[in-house]
């Protein structure tokens, strides 16, 4: 059993990867460009590949490689250029399904980010469940796909990541942690660089095995302060949490349906099942909200909210499903057929945050 230092309680935690991202949103948008090598850059003089399709990638192309390099490598591939404000926009999308099922979510870039859902886990079955029900709301929402790895710490589910890539995900329990870090090649562990690695095959070391085989004291000679974690993930032990860089404001979830609803009945229960859900998760975070928002998406894909704010928070599902009905009749007779509904809360307030109002309503501190 992995424990983590703060609770005792072995960590869930997921690392999500979206699969070449750039290139794919670019042949979700250009569907000539599917099947063929792209390369997000600059092609002429001396641009840079700044992402390359898996198509490319057979070919040796890699992000940082010069253009002309990637040319020569490949005279087929397709230079478009980078469109970072359609990437930051998607990215926006993948973080707001990320938080309908942690607010411990630690970006490392537009496309990557680990997510721990200890406290969560057991709401959704597990957290491979978790990871399969992401990967299908990206891909539902965006049309892009991702790959996840999921793990006891954040060194081994970065690596579980890159193993099913691309769509799809692998799991290195406790039972397999130590042994798995001991067959990798140090090149492969995340965080050791190529001078690093130069540096420990000069002296011998080329395996997770062979790095966990010296004595600290010796590491330490060698690699100083860093010395102590390389040890560590070398035996799959990485105490590092994830560290959530913003404050959560919003919390909901949603689902899509196999066929399009049209009738009031049937979307009232859908609504009723959703509020259930979304108050446990309200429950198991102890926070609730003022602002409720009712989304829906229709067969086309268009999508449509209904919100409404009130001036404290919700303090029962009774409560909360009995305004979301009252939300979802304001959308019928319907035009359209619905695929999605989804149902939010927003103006968040932890119990804690609510009790320090309370008293300094009274005048107390």
């Amino acid at each position: 059993m992995v424990e983590t230092p703060e609770t005792g309680t072995t960590r869930r935690i997921i690392h999500i990867d979206m699969d070449a991202f750039y290139a794919s949103v670019e042949q979700r948008d250009a569907p000539e460009l599917v099947g063929r090598p792209v390369a997000v850059g600059r092609g002429e003089g001396r641009g840079v590949v700044a992402a390359a399709s898996y198509e490319a990638r057979r070919f040796g192309v890699r992000s940082a490689m010069p253009s002309r390099t990637a040319l020569r490598q490949c005279p087929e591939l397709v230079f478009v250029p980078p469109r970072f404000d359609v990437y930051r926009a998607v990215s926006r999308q993948i973080h707001e399904i990320f938080a309908r099922y942690t607010d411990l979510i630690q970006p490392l870039s537009l496309d990557e980010a680990y997510l721990d859902v200890t406290r969560f886990y057991r709401e959704y079955g597990s957290a491979t469940d978790i990871a399969r029900l992401i990967r299908a709301e990206i891909h539902d929402e965006t049309g892009l796909t991702a790959s996840a790895g999921i793990s006891y710490n954040r060194f081994l589910a970065k690596l579980a990541s890159d193993y099913r890539k691309p769509n799809g995900q692998f799991v290195i329990t406790p039972a397999m942690g130590s042994e798995f870090a001991a067959s990798l090649r140090v090149e492969q562990f995340h965080g050791i660089g190529p001078a690093t690695r130069a540096k420990m095959n000069r002296l011998g070391i080329f395996t997770g095995a062979d790095l966990r085989a010296i004595p600290l004291d010796l590491l330490a000679r060698h690699f100083g302060k860093a010395a102590s974690f390389y040890s560590s993930i070398a035996r799959g032990i990485d105490d590092r949490p994830v560290v959530s860089d913003r404050i959560r404001k919003s919390i909901g979830t949603e689902t899509t349906f196999e066929s399009d609803l049209s009738t009031l009945p049937e979307a009232r229960r859908v609504v009723q099942s959703l509020c259930a859900k979304l108050w446990r998760q309200c429950q198991a975070q102890t926070m609730s909200g003022r602002t409720l928002v009712l989304k829906l998406k229709y067969a086309d894909f268009q999508i449509t909210t209904r919100t409404r704010s009130n001036p404290a928070v919700f303090e029962n599902e009774a409560g909360l499903s009995a305004q979301a009905e009252m939300l979802l009749e304001g959308f019928f007779p319907l035009e359209r057929s619905i695929r999605l509904i989804g149902v939010s809360l927003s103006g968040l307030t932890t119990e804690s945050d609510e009790k320090k109002a309370q008293l300094t309503l009274f005048g107390e501190s």
